[in-house]
């Protein structure tokens, strides 16, 4: 028996490189979504506490402002588990939701100094089930994170259906999509800083080239969304508005964009889904079923 589901996309902006007042703002984002029947929503990338959009502007010779932004990055960043994550699970086991959320991880297993740009996935029970590490951060990210591994290229089973997650464009890496794609995923979380027309044309590619549904989230943030303590905000131009006006948006297994994209607005997006459109959009084209070919191709995922 097919049956829908109501899944939702949180563009929404950070409590700027404040850990606590984001996760609180987090919190109660998944109790709206909760009550308005969504099982699954989706936080931006780096939602805890704030894309580092200074990388794309202050120069690798200013060391003295970059280790001061760096000390704040990293002393609001999360370690899992701590008191946020906490906070987070008892919010999704409250409003019976699932729960992605992008964030700063500190590197726990070690120095606790240097950061990953992670998903972090909990269910509607309020359990960690899994986390996941940008395999490559790009361009000047690299200043900021870590490499992640391929071991949390995972997918995961929740009442909402089997979610995975890629992080911005590390998306566009067709062999990591595989891996994804070979897991089963039905649900693609797709967090990004990116709002590009480009982008949303790639990931309606790829919802149909998975034939899997995909939650593009991107986080709507405003100049006025950054104190004015911080000097690298006189960097931008002064009559700019917006850092990024967001475009998050939610598509079908056939490309169709069902929501958004939503455009210079806080907001939570909503779409009811039918997991068998999956099913139905596979009859023609399976990348990893009749169209696979293993017997020409050989697909292998080492960790």
């Amino acid at each position: 028996m097919s049956y829908t589901i109501k899944i939702a996309a949180a563009q929404l902006s950070p409590v700027f490189l404040n850990k606590e007042k984001t996760v609180e703002k987090a919190c109660k984002a998944i109790h709206d979504a909760g009550k308005n029947g969504a099982k699954l929503i989706v936080f931006p990338e780096a939602f805890i506490s704030g894309y580092p959009d200074w990388i794309w502007l202050i120069p690798n010779s200013k060391g003295s402002e970059l280790n001061e932004l760096y000390i704040k990055l990293v002393k609001n960043a999360v370690a899992i588990p701590d008191e946020s994550t906490a906070k987070l699970c008892k919010a999704a086991k409250q409003a019976k939701i699932n729960v992605t959320i992008g964030m700063h991880e500190l590197n726990t297993e070690t120095s606790n100094s240097s950061l990953y740009n992670s998903i972090l996935f909990i269910n509607d029970s309020g359990d960690v089930i899994g986390k996941h590490r940008k395999l490559i951060p790009t361009g000047g990210e690299r200043l900021i994170w870590a490499q992640g591994k391929g071991d949390t290229l995972k997918c995961y089973k929740t009442s909402a259906g089997s979610i995975a997650g890629l992080i911005c464009w590390e998306n566009f890496m067709p062999l990591a999509r595989n891996a994804i794609y070979e897991g089963g995923a039905q649900i693609l979380i797709a967090p990004t800083w990116d709002k590009s027309a480009n982008w949303i044309n790639s990931m309606q590619h790829i919802a149909r080239e998975g034939g899997l549904f995909v939650i593009s989230t991107c986080m709507c943030l405003k100049m006025d969304d950054i104190p004015d303590t911080y000097e690298f905000k006189k960097r931008y131009p002064t009559d700019r508005e917006y850092i990024n006006t967001g475009n998050s948006c939610i598509i079908s297994p056939t490309g169709k964009i069902i929501s958004g994209p939503a455009e210079a607005t806080e907001e939570i997006l909503y779409a009811s889904i039918n997991l068998d459109d999956i099913i139905a959009a596979k009859r023609m084209f399976d990348v990893v079923g009749h169209y696979a070919r293993p017997d020409v191709f050989k697909f292998e995922h080492l960790l």
